[in-house]
């Protein structure tokens, strides 16, 4: 075996460089994004799961008529996940260096989703996956960002990602159900 190896920083410097600056955690000298911008993002990422959160919720409790017990059980499991993608987030905040926000005061200002009632079932599913495609969309430009810079947090958000299209694609089939 060569004693190059081309790719990879050589143990000696790696074991110096994770000496230094120890109170960063899981942030190393390696970590190339900017950190400030990828709170920033998550925190808005935050605040668009816990609107959902809150408006998968309200449409559990408000869903009624005869097609409504599936669509209901769609809008809880939709909550618990995403309360789950909060979660995720606001561990990945922290160990960045940041404070997750849980503000309530311009929580739907930072949120990507709107918050929308609806007044009927159909209302209720198709503001759901308006803000599923939202979230798409947005979720694809943060993973695509972050890139190489931060793999941890991208497969975080690629995780996400993958939920939220079958979130919209569940809304999609009940919505043309209805």
């Amino acid at each position: 075996m060569s004693d190059k190896q081309p790719f990879l920083t050589d143990i000696k410097t790696l074991r110096e460089r994770a000496r230094k600056h120890i109170e960063q955690g899981a942030v190393t000298e390696g970590y190339n994004a900017d950190r400030g911008q990828v709170i920033e993002l998550l925190n808005a990422a935050l605040a668009t799961e816990i609107v959902c959160t809150l408006r998968y919720k309200r449409h559990y409790y408000m869903a009624d008529g005869l097609n409504a017990s599936i669509a209901a059980a769609e809008f809880l499991e939709h909550a618990q996940q995403e309360q789950q993608h909060a979660d995720w987030l606001a561990e990945r905040i922290v160990q960045l260096g940041g404070a997750p926000n849980f503000s309530p005061e311009g929580l739907q200002s930072r949120s990507h989703a709107e918050y929308v009632e609806g007044e009927t079932l159909k209302d209720m599913v198709r503001e759901d996956l308006i803000a599923e495609r939202i979230a798409i969309d947005s979720y694809r430009e943060i993973a695509s960002y972050l890139g190489d810079k931060d793999p941890t947090t991208r497969r975080i958000m690629e995780e996400i990602l993958a939920q939220e299209e079958e979130h919209a694609d569940d809304m999609a089939a009940i919505l043309e159900a209805l």
